[in-house]
């Protein structure tokens, strides 16, 4: 047992080294990717092509290597273009996890990723989304929506804390009521907790951890639009925190 567990964290850090080895690569091929691909359009949805194929590389590598068993749900639901798709952030990986699921998917971004040198050619040349100004994200995502991306967003913003309730910021119920999308939910369960929030990716749990996505029908948003944006936002924001309440807790 011990072997084992001595094996999966030597594994977890060579998975590691090889994201950061990826992300390296990306860095470097962006300006080679403008010079041979013309148009904002193509360069956008080639740089989401390759971010998706070597995130889909990653997890398999994770499978491959032992790290985790993945195990997943109505994932085909979410190539339809065109969604607003919310999920819970229990674990670190998750966002790399639902990208690999979505040929063209967009995300709202961290904008301490701009200012990554690392990161930002690949953020810029993707068009991820900043967090840092709510107008600009509500009109950010009404666009890439229209250019057939579906846009992931985490409600809570940061990963949960194993244990305590969701706290859900207003963000992705604003962007449904503004832009009359309807929202498709994803749970994602990690057991045992792993990767969590202030956790060390060293920390490996005593076994393997299962990580599972079940995407489910869409929760439709038409009932909050006959009252205040204000008011529909927090009503909306609160069912979102109960469904993932009730669904993450339920067997």
């Amino acid at each position: 047992m011990k072997l084992e567990r001595l094996w999966r964290q030597a594994a977890t850090g060579f998975c590691f080294t090889m994201f950061g080895l990826g992300g390296l690569l990306i860095l470097l091929l962006t300006p080679l990717m403008r010079l041979l691909v013309r148009g904002e359009l193509e360069q956008e949805r080639f740089m989401k092509r390759t971010i998706h194929n070597c995130f889909r590389l990653f997890t398999w590598l994770m499978e491959t290597t032992r790290v985790l068993t993945i195990e997943v749900s109505d994932i085909h639901k979410l190539r339809q273009p065109g969604q607003l798709i919310i999920a819970n952030h229990p674990t670190l990986i998750d966002v790399v996890y639902l990208i690999s699921f979505i040929p063209q998917a967009d995300c709202v971004v961290k904008s301490a990723l701009l200012r990554n040198p690392f990161t930002r050619g690949a953020v810029l040349a993707s068009h991820y989304i900043a967090n840092d100004d709510p107008e600009a994200i509500v009109d950010a995502v009404e666009k890439s929506l229209a250019r057939g991306n579906s846009v992931i967003i985490f409600p809570e913003g940061t990963r949960s804390v194993p244990g305590q309730p969701f706290r859900l910021q207003r963000g992705a119920a604003n962007i449904a009521i503004r832009t009359a999308n309807k929202l498709r939910p994803v749970i994602i369960k990690c057991d045992p907790p792993t990767l969590t929030k202030g956790s060390k990716w060293y920390s490996v749990p005593s076994r393997r951890f299962l990580l599972s996505f079940r995407v489910d029908e869409p929760i439709e948003i038409e009932p909050f639009l006959n009252t205040l944006p204000t008011v529909a936002s927090r009503q909306l924001t609160q069912t979102i925190a109960d469904y993932f309440t009730g669904e993450t807790h339920s067997q």
